[in-house]
């Protein structure tokens, strides 16, 4: 958790699709971890694998291995403790929002 930089999070959280890949799971959080199909985004395996790596080298989730897919689950415990209300205002973004 002291890890964890302020800097290197919101640079992560600064791409538009990587914030709402970290607030899709925050609303859905009751399951344990999701595969990157489950996010249901139209867009190139490389370029997903891009994205979902600049999320967990932030700190922002934990991947696990199942097979040939990876499961993502937001860090929640670690970030809200270093970063109180940060987590809060990701889960209240509205896309497309001002």
């Amino acid at each position: 958790m002291e890890e964890l930089r302020l800097e290197t999070v919101l640079a992560a959280l600064a791409d538009p699709l990587r914030l709402s890949i970290i607030r899709k799971l925050l609303l859905e959080s009751e399951a344990y971890d999701h595969p990157c199909g489950w996010f249901g985004i139209d867009r190139p395996k490389s370029s997903l694998t891009h994205h979902f790596k600049a999320l967990r080298e932030a700190g922002l989730i934990r991947q696990r291995q199942y097979g040939l897919e990876r499961r993502s689950r937001v860090r929640t415990e670690d970030l809200d403790a270093r970063f109180p209300g940060l987590l809060a205002l990701v889960k209240s973004w509205k896309p497309g929002a001002p």
